[in-house]
């Protein structure tokens, strides 16, 4: 099974090096992108995979063809591939917005077509990268997919129409915390933590607090009622209402028209 990326951005560097960390690495893998310095990194960084710098046809001819690219540029990449593609190709868009529809009509027709938005932690195979199949795609084009997912984490398979919500709250959710976890550690070493003792109190607190709130059956209320002493509380409404805001008006963004 051969692999195209059009686009060669980060979350294409995230699935390469979590399938090399898991020795899953396709051995036949052509990956194109217009920017000249982003495929010198890649072709250094993974020096078996075919790395072009703006050939998206030869991506598109590979079996298992993944859209990498951002929605604003979606069709200017994807419109002159559909006389590239293979007959049983399965393409499998990485953006939201574009619907199973839109991908269907910038390919002249093609409908054998996944969707999924991917995880950055994907990279060390803790992945949560929800899946939607098209109408087209029969089993051997899903279980394709599903194979090339697994070595990146859980690929639940969703309702496409919830795939924007799933865009803003687990794609991009890692950006609204580590930030702050990585502060937390900085803090910990001022405080006069070894820096390994830091990042290890950190990681720990940080995934025993989410299993925490989904695995203990207290209600949300009960579990913040655990510790009593709650040191940004004069600025969690501010922080709830910037989260409301900002992350409401980027779902609206990225929803299909």
């Amino acid at each position: 099974m051969s692999i195209g990326f059009v686009g060669g951005g980060r979350i294409t560097r995230v699935f390469l090096e979590g399938w090399r960390r898991h020795g899953e690495l396709p051995p036949e893998i052509v990956v194109s992108d217009p920017d000249a310095a982003v495929v010198e990194r890649l072709a250094a960084a993974f020096p078996g995979v075919t790395v072009l710098r703006d050939d998206n046809a030869r991506a598109a001819r590979q079996d298992v063809v993944f859209a990498a690219v951002h929605p604003p540029v979606m069709k200017a990449a994807l419109a002159p591939l559909a006389s590239q593609l293979q007959r049983r190709a399965v393409v499998v868009s990485l953006a939201p917005k574009f619907t199973f529809a839109a991908l269907r009509d910038l390919l002249g027709g093609h409908d054998r077509l996944a969707r999924v938005i991917p995880n950055a932690p994907s990279i060390i195979g803790a992945g949560f990268n929800p899946t939607a199949f098209g109408p087209g795609l029969d089993a051997e084009g899903r279980d394709a997919v599903a194979t090339l997912l697994a070595p990146l984490g859980r690929a639940p398979e969703v309702p496409e129409s919830q795939l924007e919500a799933y865009a803003v709250i687990a794609a991009m959710g890692p950006t609204y915390l580590w930030f702050q976890l990585d502060l937390l550690a900085t803090l910990g070493r001022e405080f006069g933590l070894p820096a390994p003792a830091a990042a290890e109190a950190v990681n720990q607190m940080a995934i025993g607090a989410a299993r925490t709130l989904a695995e203990s059956g207290l209600t949300p209320a009960e579990v913040m009622d655990l510790i009593p002493v709650r040191p940004m509380a004069d600025e969690e409404a501010a922080l709830v209402a910037a989260y409301r805001t900002r992350l409401t008006a980027i779902h609206q963004k990225i929803r299909p028209a």
